[in-house]
């Protein structure tokens, strides 16, 4: 009888805990951010490494416009790729620095992987907290690569998660 309870309650508790789940009640919106134009210069391999093949690729100008910020990129960052071929997959950290139309200069790092084609990254902004562009600090960003034909570089569509 004691075993009966007990096992009815039991499954009494998982039902519940599977009917708890509801649809969420709002979904995240994307808003455009800004679209990046990256030139770069020529990849060089570090060779094999425990991880996997490491690759740079110099960062070397280009420009950004969006609806709340325009300016340049600035040369000296570079793309900091590690290539896995066993798993198909790529890791990738690009390190630069934009700087706006009004002299304003902003870090950024940009996160992201490349599997079996797929590219998904998601820059993170650090801007003066006194200026006009401190709104980059606090957003989560998403990005996709628009491969541009005759482009030297990459063309980065920037959304913010709202």
């Amino acid at each position: 009888m004691m075993k009966r309870l007990l096992l009815a309650l039991l499954t009494g508790i998982s039902l519940q805990a599977f009917a708890q789940v509801e649809t969420p009640k709002e979904t995240p919106q994307l808003e455009f951010a800004m679209q990046l134009k990256v030139t770069v210069g020529e990849a060089f391999s570090c060779g094999e490494t425990g991880q996997g093949e490491r690759v740079v690729i110099p960062i070397t100008g280009g420009t950004f416009e969006g609806p709340k910020l325009k300016g340049t990129i600035m040369n000296g960052g570079a793309d900091y790729q590690l290539v896995n071929k066993t798993l198909n997959r790529t890791e990738l950290e690009a390190i630069y620095c934009i700087k706006t139309d009004d002299g304003v200069n902003i870090h950024v790092r940009n996160k992201g992987i490349i599997s079996n084609g797929y590219f998904k990254c998601a820059p993170q902004f650090e801007a003066p907290s006194d200026s006009k562009y401190a709104w980059l600090n606090n957003a989560i960003f998403v990005c996709s690569p628009d491969w541009t034909q005759g482009f030297k570089g990459i063309v980065l569509n920037v959304w913010m998660v709202k």
